[in-house]
């Protein structure tokens, strides 16, 4: 499964920051506002900075974090699980937040990760505009070509705000979404002991 989300071209350069503080104050005055009042003078260039934020995904690559492996893993061979790491992200569609925990886990194959690097890729593909089903996927295709584990097992649980705010409007509906690939995969039992180690408090 390739999950990887194409950049921008060479040919599709990235807009100023004045035209995307423009931007903005069209958004604004299409909203029904006056982007010139004192209130709003401001807030292009609040909007913009923090969008270099919100996607500041796009500015990193996954090899920045997990190319670098720990090989003396002291024979530990069995599943290594961080869960509940919450991130925020956006819809691709409405461009409205997403908020959610995903949790991940995979059965080593020699080398480890240090643990914060798993919360970063997360954090990395979290902050792009994303699809949830594309997120997961991802997540589990970046720690498969880097870390060739035995196994990799994501879980993502969010909450759109495209069905919050908009539309059907129905507030405190999560969706989840799960990848498995290898052990994680065909061995029933393994997906099964993920679950419960997740729900388990």
């Amino acid at each position: 499964m390739d999950a990887t989300v194409k950049k921008m071209s060479p040919e599709m350069s990235r807009p100023s920051r004045e035209e995307a503080e423009d931007a903005v104050r069209t958004l604004l005055r299409w909203a029904g506002d006056d982007p010139s009042r004192e209130g709003l003078l401001d807030t292009p260039k609040r909007v913009a900075k923090a969008y270099g934020e919100l996607f500041g995904g796009y500015n990193v690559n996954v090899e920045d974090i997990l190319g670098t492996t720990f090989e003396e893993v002291g024979g530990y061979n069995d599943i290594v699980l961080v869960r509940d790491i919450p991130f925020f992200s956006h819809c691709e569609h409405h461009m409205l937040p997403v908020i959610g925990k995903a949790h991940v886990a995979y059965l080593p194959n020699g080398r480890v990760l240090g643990l914060s690097k798993i919360a970063r890729v997360v954090d990395l593909f979290a902050r792009r505009l994303q699809t949830q089903e594309t997120m997961t996927a991802q997540i589990a295709d970046s720690l498969v070509q880097y870390l060739q584990p035995r196994g990799v097992a994501v879980m993502v649980d969010a909450e759109h705000m495209c069905m919050a705010m908009r539309g059907i409007q129905k507030s405190g509906s999560t969706t989840l979404t799960t990848t498995f690939t290898g052990e994680f995969k065909t061995d029933v039992a393994q997906q099964v002991r993920f679950m419960t180690m997740v729900q388990n408090r």
